[in-house]
C-alpha cells in the first residue's frame, strides 16, 4: 500500500533531495512489492547489499529487482528538500503512484555539490550503500528502508574492521555506541540452547564488534602454574567436538588488535561451568597467566580511547582474591561489573548500568524484552558523556561513566521456541526498526521541533545473539551509526 514517505536523516551532515524518479521494477513477477525492511518478514531477513558499486563508483551488473544503469523513469521531479544533521522529515511523496510494482528513486545532495541515489524499496529487506554520483565522494551513506512505516533511515557508512579510528583519542570508552555479542565464542555444533553466535569471535571482530562477553571455567584451579581455561555457557561445554580453550580464542584477539591498533575490545570475563573452582583462583589465573602485560588495560576505570587503543580492557565478572585488592593504590583490578541484580530490567553496579533481563520463558514474553532493551537504549542515549578539551576543561575532566550495557540476550532451555536463534529472529529486525525510526538523538520529529534535547543519543555496549547470520551485520551498522553526535561534537560542528 502506497504511502508518503518519511526520511530521517541520521549522519553528521546536511543532505537535500534534489531529485525524484520513478521507474517500473524489473522482473516484477520475482520483485517483492513491499520490499525493504519489514517487521513482517522478520525470521527470513537476509543481508545481500543492493547496489554493488565498482571502485569507479559505476554499478556493476543489476541483481534481480535491481533497475540497470540504462533504465528509464516514467516520471521525474526536481525538489529541494534540506535535512539538517538529526531531522526527521515526513514528506508528501507517496512511495507509489502507478501500483505496488514501481521503484522511487532518490538523489540527495551534500555539502560542496556532491550527489548520492537510493533506490526505495530493495528486492530484499537489507540495507543499501547509496551509490555515488560524484568521483570521490568525501562520505559514504547507508540507507535502511522499513517498508511497513514507508520509512527510510540514511547512517554514515564506515569501514566496520576499524571504525574507531574516526574518533578523538580523549573520547571515553562510555561515550560509544558499541557492537557486542553474548557468549560471544558460542559458534559451534553444540546444544541448540547453548549456541549463541553464527559465527567466531574472530568474524565478528572484523565486521565491527567491540565488546566480548566471555565464561570460562578453570580446568585445574588448585594448580597455580595451570593456566587452562574452558570456554563454556553455563555448566555446558560450548562445542560438542571437544573443549574449546580460552587461550586460542584469545590469540585471535591479539592478532585482530595487531593489525588495527586504532581499535580497542573491552572483554567481559565470568567464571562458570562445573567444578568447584572460585572466583579468586580465576582472578589468579587472569592475573599470572593472561592479563599481565601491556595488550591489556585492567585499571579500575574507564579509559579513554586514547589510552585503550590496541589493548584488550578487562571488565571483571568475578570477585577480586585479596592480592589483587590493593592494585592500583588499593583501588583494585581491572572494571567492576562482579555482580549485578539477576535478570534485571536496569540496575546500576560498579562500573555498569545494565539491561539484563532474560528470562523469556515463552514467545509472548519476547514483546516485554524488546520494550525493556528500547527503554535502555532512551537511557543511553540522555547521557552527555565528558570529552576532555570538548566538553569539558581538558586539565579537570569530569570522570567517565558507567557503561551501558544492553543485553537483546533471552532465553528458556525448556521451550524451543525460545532458544537464542529464535528470539534473535524476532529481536534483532525489531531493534534494528526501533534504532532506525525511534530511538532518540534529538531529531526535530516528524512533526516539527520538539522538547531539547540534551544527551549524545548513543546506545551504550549492545550485547547482541546471532548477529552475522547469513552475512547480516544491519544491527551492527545500526549501533555504530548512533555515534554520529559524538563525531560531530568532536569535529567542531556542533550547532
Amino acid at each position: 500500500m502506497s504511502g508518503p514517505i518519511t526520511i530521517r536523516n541520521l549522519t553528521a551532515q546536511p543532505l537535500t533531495v534534489k531529485l525524484i524518479e520513478r521507474y517500473e521494477a524489473p522482473n516484477a513477477a520475482n520483485f517483492p512489492p513491499h520490499g525493504g525492511f519489514s517487521i513482517s518478514n522478520l525470521t527470513s531477513k537476509a543481508t545481500t547489499l543492493l547496489s554493488n558499486v565498482t571502485s569507479t563508483g559505476s554499478p556493476s551488473q543489476p541483481s534481480p529487482g535491481q533497475l540497470s544503469d540504462k533504465a528509464e523513469s516514467f516520471a521525474k521531479q526536481d525538489v529541494d528538500l534540506r535535512m539538517e544533521p538529526f531531522t526527521t522529515y515526513k514528506t508528501d511523496v507517496q512511495t507509489t503512484e502507478r501500483g505496488p510494482n514501481e521503484i522511487l528513486r532518490l538523489t540527495f545532495e551534500g555539502e560542496g555539490g556532491q550527489r548520492w541515489r537510493v533506490d526505495t524499496p530493495s528486492p530484499s529487506p537489507a540495507s543499501q550503500k547509496l551509490v555515488p554520483l560524484t568521483p570521490e565522494p568525501q562520505h559514504d551513506y547507508t540507507a535502511i528502508y522499513l517498508a511497513d512505516a514507508h520509512f527510510l533511515a540514511l547512517f554514515e557508512s564506515t569501514n566496520l574492521q576499524c571504525w574507531m579510528k574516526e574518533f578523538k583519542d580523549e573520547t571515553p570508552l562510555s561515550a560509544l555506541s558499541m557492537p557486542g555479542t553474548h557468549n560471544s565464542p558460542t559458534c559451534h555444533v553444540a546444544l541448540p540452547s547453548v549456541r549463541c553466535q553464527a559465527v567466531p569471535p574472530k568474524d565478528q571482530l572484523e565486521n565491527g564488534v567491540r565488546f566480548l562477553d566471555i565464561r570460562v571455567q578453570p580446568v585445574k584451579p588448585e594448580d597455580p602454574n595451570d593456566d587452562s581455561l574452558n570456554l563454556v555457557h553455563g555448566v555446558f561445554p560450548i562445542s560438542l567436538t571437544g573443549p574449546r580453550k580460552f587461550r586460542g580464542m584469545l590469540e585471535d584477539v591479539e592478532s585482530f588488535l595487531q593489525a588495527n591498533p586504532s581499535e580497542a575490545i573491552i572483554m567481559s570475563i565470568k567464571r562458570e561451568g562445573t567444578g568447584d573452582a572460585t572466583d579468586q583462583q580465576l582472578a589468579m589465573i587472569m592475573k599470572d597467566h593472561y592479563a599481565n602485560s601491556d595488550r591489556w588495560w585492567t585499571q579500575p576505570r574507564i579509559p579513554t580511547l586514547g589510552e585503550a587503543r590496541g589493548k584488550i580492557v578487562l571488565m571483571r565478572r568475578f570477585a577480586l582474591d585479596d592480592r589483587l585488592k590493593g592494585e592500583n593504590d588499593g583501588h583494585g583490578w581491572g572494571l567492576n561489573a562482579e555482580n549485578w541484580r539477576d535478570n534485571t530490567p536496569d540496575d546500576t553496579y560498579g562500573d555498569v548500568r545494565v539491561q539484563d533481563f532474560y528470562q523469556v520463558t515463552d514467545t509472548e514474553n519476547i514483546d516485554k524484552k524488546i520494550q525493556l532493551c528500547c527503554d535502555h537504549f532512551e537511557r543511553a542515549a540522555a547521557v552527555v558523556c565528558p570529552i576532555p578539551g570538548v566538553t569539558t576543561d581538558s586539565t579537570d575532566p569530569v570522570p567517565a561513566g558507567p557503561l551501558y550495557l544492553n543485553f537483546l540476550s533471552a532465553s528458556n532451555f525448556f521451550n524451543v521456541q525460545t532458544w537464542p536463534d529464535r528470539i534473535a529472529a524476532k529481536l534483532n529486525p525489531a531493534v534494528t526498526a526501533f534504532l532506525c525510526e525511534k530511538h532518540e538523538v534529538g531529531d526535530k520529529g516528524i512533526d516539527g521541533p520538539g522538547q531539547e534535547f540534551q544527551g549524545d543519543g548513543g546506545v551504550g555496549i549492545v550485547v547482541c545473539d546471532w548477529v552475522g547470520n547469513n552475512g547480516d551485520w544491519d544491527l551492527v551498522r545500526c549501533i555504530v551509526g548512533m555515534n554520529s553526535r559524538i563525531l560531530l561534537k568532536e569535529r567542531g560542528s556542533w550547532r
